[in-house]
């Protein structure tokens, strides 16, 4: 069965359309590691409010429909013009060739994560041909080891591993869980461990958490390293006193919604 598509939201498209306006700056932002631009799609420029304010990694949620890749949280909020391609991945090859080969200029590898909400079986052989076209800017992995270049992909969700295993040739990793940390897969297979804070822990009114609590936090931090994986809480407070909290504790990737906020906090961290 077709879905039908509803018409074209005419300020998405404008926005979409507007965002090319910053694909090229006379300067670009110093590139932040430690951050993540959560559900990235939402913001009023996908992708370019993100650069614009030096995030290097950002996240797009996607479904397959009638055989394209579209970028929304859900089914109903689809537009056959808001693709993979068209918000992310073209930009994102725009620019590197413009800045020399990086997303930003003499910059590090960045982060594309792609949130599965269809399931892999249909969606992954789809998404794996979209990638391989874009080859020239994502990093590779050839029977295991990796070709780094100015993007990696990383899936959530709910994609397979077990596909994305199977691939001697692969466009992407994938992001695990705290039981990952037991049967400890190749670090450039699962490079991410990703978790839902409110699950785990309580943030108290006092910006703290119970001694237990704390060192439960620690371990999986600690564990993560030792294996190779960087760490990042979603569902978490998105607040300067928690992104500090999580800084200071040596969590890799900060989860926000609020990019020129955290800019403006992280510039005045001391690091």
């Amino acid at each position: 069965m077709r879905i039908q598509f509803k018409p074209a939201f005419a300020l998405a498209l404008a926005a979409t359309f507007f965002a090319a306006a910053f694909s090229s700056r006379a300067e670009d932002p110093t590139p932040l590691t430690r951050v993540h631009a959560h559900n990235d799609y939402e913001h009023k420029h996908p992708l370019f409010d993100a650069l614009n304010q030096g995030f290097c990694s950002v996240e797009a949620d996607i479904n397959l429909v009638d055989g394209k890749l579209l970028v929304a949280h859900n089914l109903r909020d689809v537009n056959p013009k808001l693709t993979l391609q068209s918000l992310y991945l073209e930009p994102l090859r725009q620019r590197i060739k413009q800045n020399g080969g990086r997303v930003y200029k003499n910059g590090p590898e960045c982060t594309l994560l792609i949130d599965f909400k269809t399931p892999a079986e249909t969606m992954y052989p789809v998404l794996r041909g979209a990638l391989k076209e874009y080859a020239d800017i994502i990093s590779v992995f050839r029977d295991g080891k990796k070709e780094t270049n100015a993007i990696v992909v990383v899936l959530t969700g709910d994609y397979s591993r077990k596909m994305l295993e199977a691939d001697s040739v692969r466009y992407a990793t994938g992001d695990g869980k705290i039981k990952d940390l037991d049967t400890n897969p190749p670090a450039n297979l699962v490079p991410w461990i990703s978790e839902n804070w409110s699950a785990l822990f309580k943030w108290s009114t006092t910006n703290s958490l119970p001694d237990d609590q704390l060192q439960k936090f620690r371990d999986i931090v600690r564990r993560a390293h030792e294996q190779g994986r960087l760490v990042r809480f979603w569902g978490s407070p998105d607040r300067p006193t928690f992104w500090k909290f999580l800084l200071d504790e040596k969590v890799d990737l900060v989860n926000t919604d609020h990019l020129p906020e955290f800019r403006e906090f992280y510039e005045k961290y001391p690091h």
